[in-house]
């Protein structure tokens, strides 16, 4: 005699209802002098979009500084969900560099937070910005990565955009980092 299998179980998806937040895709104030739009994808190991998973981004401003809100003025931080396609975008100002809890400069970042169904644990990295060569070449998280993989961490310029896709699984997974 056997025992039966235990069914598969997901998280989610419960992200539009649990989790709301305002104009979270605005993560810099509205209209500033500089602002950027990123887009992007989640993809899972298959390359088919994630239409239900939940992206927060973290940021420092302009002087590498993270703050806090300030009289509901957005500071750095911001909530997506992703649409149908997988797709999601935010708002923001290009932060500027700031500084390992070491001291060693690191080089302008968004860090990036994904929850999707089937996620136990969120995952966490990071996106760089194409025109930043010599700050990410000294970065010092970015110089963990292996060379070949380095990439999948880097925006890309896409005209009026600036285009970071994630991959969750498969060949051009993106770099997760465990923290």
């Amino acid at each position: 005699m056997s025992a039966p299998l235990t069914p598969s179980q997901t998280v989610g998806p419960f992200f539009g209802v649990g989790l709301p937040f305002e104009k979270g895709e605005q993560v810099g104030p509205a209209g500033a002098a500089g602002s950027i739009r990123i887009e992007g994808q989640v993809l899972d190991g298959h390359g088919d979009p994630v239409p239900d998973a939940l992206l927060e981004v973290w940021q420092p401003d302009e002087g590498g500084q993270y703050q806090t809100v300030v009289n509901s003025t957005a500071t750095g931080f911001g909530r997506c969900r992703t649409d149908a396609e997988g797709a999601f975008n935010f708002v923001t100002v290009k932060p500027g560099p700031s500084r390992a809890p070491d001291g060693h400069a690191q080089a302008p970042h968004l860090n990036v937070t994904v929850f999707a169904r089937g996620l136990l644990r969120h995952l966490v990295t990071r996106m760089y910005f194409p025109d930043e060569p010599g700050a990410n070449a000294a970065d010092p998280v970015l110089k963990l990565v292996e060379p070949a993989r380095r990439s999948t961490l880097m925006a890309r310029d896409d005209g009026e955009v600036l285009r970071f896709d994630i991959h969750l699984q498969g060949e051009r997974e993106t770099v997760f980092f465990v923290i």
